[in-house]
């Protein structure tokens, strides 16, 4: 018999029951919970069911619930699609710099981790959760200062510069983001500047410092025509000295002004004291991108650096709240 006094169980909730642990996020999502799955059946069998949400909303939802109540501090799930399978939505996402899964009801009321396949004969196997790795808290303060280290010619950075110049748009007034270049310097000369693609590299490495110096809200217009129409130049002198002559006519440089700079005492000041700074944070790939000091592990996109940058905010701005381009811009890898 049941104690007179025994409490009574309160109903199970599938969502509840999901997101029940503040870091069952970390590295990657593994919880395989049935009942949900349960639900899923019920519902979608149902002809008076609630109507289904729209499919890119409700992996909105789903991604904006996993930030705002499951996610590590400084870490961000990213939406990468949303597909309708078996009667559900399967929603593709990244986090941690892994690609995860979650499922949804098509009405966007439950949420789960783990789909079975009641036809199949194989026994699922019992999903193994991963050590989580420590995720630091971010630093915050009012302006938060974010530095993309890149190679000029470096595919990586070039990509990385592309996601990034929409974030420097939206933000650029209240933090501050700016490129830096990873060269070595060897001497007191231009010569003297090892760049890992070469001497072309080592002078336009000095040619985007000297216009970061003398023309700061111009560098991105430059960088993103540079990129577009004089980066593929790189073993084409002629056609380079045309293109970069045209890439500072139509950004209103003065070109003469930055080949002095680049190629005096002023530029290699500049490059040596970018070195210091990557020499200092021991950095070497490119691009690597340190924000508040911390260095970035996320993904590479417009909307994941704006994530990141923001969360760093001791008051994040209204521009926060603005959805960027979450399409991965590169790869993992790195130039270095």
């Amino acid at each position: 018999m049941k104690p007179k006094n025994a409490p009574k169980k309160k109903p199970i909730s599938p969502l509840s029951t999901l997101l029940s642990s503040k870091g069952m996020l970390a590295g990657v999502i593994i919880i395989a919970i049935l009942i949900p799955l349960i639900a899923v059946i019920l519902t979608t069998g149902n002809p008076g069911a609630t109507p289904a949400v729209a499919p890119q909303d409700c992996g909105k939802a789903a991604i904006s619930y996993l930030n705002a109540n499951i996610a590590q501090a400084g870490a961000t799930a990213v939406l990468t699609s949303v597909t309708e399978t078996n009667g559900v939505y399967k929603i593709g996402a990244i986090y941690q710099a892994r690609n995860i899964s979650l499922y949804a009801t098509k009405d966007c009321s439950f949420l789960f981790t783990s789909s079975y396949n009641l036809k199949s004969s194989t026994t699922p196997t019992p999903a193994v959760s991963p050590t989580p790795t420590p995720v630091p808290e971010p630093v915050k303060s009012a302006r938060p200062s974010t530095e993309l280290f890149v190679m000029s010619f470096c595919p990586f950075g070039v990509q990385a510069e592309t996601a990034m110049e929409p974030v420097t748009r939206l933000l650029g007034s209240k933090a501050d983001i700016r490129v830096r270049y990873i060269a070595t310097i060897q001497g007191t000369t231009l010569d003297s500047i090892k760049a890992l693609h070469g001497p072309v590299e080592a002078k336009e490495n000095l040619r985007q410092l000297c216009i970061a110096k003398y023309y700061p809200s111009k560098l991105w217009p430059y960088i993103v025509d540079f990129n577009a129409n004089c980066y593929s130049l790189r073993q084409n002198a002629s056609g380079m000295e045309a293109c970069l002559a045209a890439t500072t006519k139509k950004t209103s440089i003065d070109n003469a002004k930055i080949e002095a700079c680049a190629t005096g005492s002023e530029g290699l000041d500049l490059m040596k004291a970018d070195e210091a700074v990557t020499t200092a944070n021991k950095i070497t790939g490119s691009p690597t991108i340190l924000i508040n000091g911390q260095k970035y592990a996320g993904q590479r996109t417009a909307d994941g650096y704006k994530q990141a940058i923001c969360a760093r905010f001791n008051t994040p701005p209204a521009e926060c709240n603005t959805n960027l381009s979450a399409q991965a811009a590169a790869a993992s890898g790195s130039c270095g």
